[in-house]
């Protein structure tokens, strides 16, 4: 299995894994493992999304006349896609516990899904809180490098805001400026 490591492999079973392990975190404890998040969408009084946005820096290999490595690496990465190297995800909080964590963006890597992804959830991974769920991390647990695992069903609380997402460093303050109103 050590030849799959380089390959996205491992980092997208710890991505599907954080999914699972995740779940019923609280977002102070998110916030301490994964940072602070770069936008936070209010859904409604108890829903809320933290979106965390990063990117891995892919070092190039260099031609030389004699070996072309750097073009093998592109032929393999087009060939077999995975040449991703942003991930996007967001972590759905309702009553500040965590209840999903989706992954989108350009996060493949050359074996399984969503490996760009496991740059976010590492922290937590690697040092678990104690409200994170146990989850079997063996090559025979729940989880897989090629498929997220099943998205918990959402309550009905859960409602959809079409106000936009605040950048997190503003979120603060506009929590704090009060309700809507009205002119009758």
């Amino acid at each position: 299995m050590g030849g799959l490591t380089g390959c996205g492999y491992t980092d997208s079973r710890t991505a599907h894994r954080a999914q699972l392990a995740m779940i019923g975190m609280k977002s102070d404890e998110v916030q301490s493992c994964v940072g602070i998040p770069d936008k936070i969408k209010k859904l409604n009084d108890n829903v809320q999304v933290f979106e965390y946005v990063r990117t891995i820096n892919v070092p190039s290999a260099n031609d030389s006349t004699l070996f072309p490595l750097q073009t093998i690496v592109n032929l393999t990465e087009t060939t077999l896609g995975g040449a991703g190297k942003t991930c996007i995800a967001d972590i759905r909080l309702e009553n500040d516990t965590v209840t999903d964590l989706h992954y989108s963006g350009d996060n493949d890597e050359i074996v399984g899904t969503d490996g760009v992804c496991s740059i976010v959830a590492r922290g937590c991974i690697r040092k678990p809180v104690s409200s994170m769920r146990h989850v079997k991390a063996g090559i025979f647990g729940p989880v897989s490098a090629f498929s997220s695992p099943r998205t918990p069903d959402l309550s009905p609380t859960a409602t959809v805001s079409t106000t936009p997402a605040t950048p997190a460093s503003s979120a603060a303050p506009a929590a704090a400026g009060g309700g809507i109103s009205a002119a009758h």
